[in-house]
């Protein structure tokens, strides 16, 4: 069953870090973590792909997908309870995966603050925090 967990009214700045936990279902195929001003506006889209085994980051800008960049290193597995942490940074944004694996993705539209945040597809959010 696809999830969806949705904030509008996040604070997110510059040099904040998100904590998510979840559980990702039995049957994954997909999951989405989107950070951004608007569902068509995204500084960060997260998506690990189980069928492809890779994670794929990008951007949106006014509903159009911009380039996007492919990491191999997939450590996710289905029926798993896992924490991801995303954290801010002017220039960037650092992913740290469960087994302690970083990913980078640059701060494309040079966001200092954030409002929005999903999580879509095959991950229940059982946690969240902003520091």
């Amino acid at each position: 069953m696809s999830e969806k967990f949705e904030i509008f009214n996040l604070d997110m700045k510059t040099g904040d870090t998100l904590k998510l936990k979840g559980k990702i279902s039995d049957d994954a195929d997909n999951f989405s973590i989107n950070l951004g001003n608007s569902s068509s506006d995204l500084g960060f889209h997260f998506n690990p792909r189980f069928n492809e085994s890779v994670i794929v980051c990008n951007s949106k800008c006014s509903k159009a997908w911009q380039a996007e960049q492919r990491d191999n290193h997939f450590c996710f597995s289905k029926g798993s309870i896992v924490k991801i942490i995303v954290e801010m940074m002017a220039d960037k944004f650092r992913v740290k995966l469960p087994d302690g694996h970083e990913v980078e993705f640059p701060n494309r539209h040079s966001y200092s603050k954030i409002s929005y945040l999903s999580v879509n597809g095959d991950f229940r959010v059982t946690s969240f925090k902003l520091e």
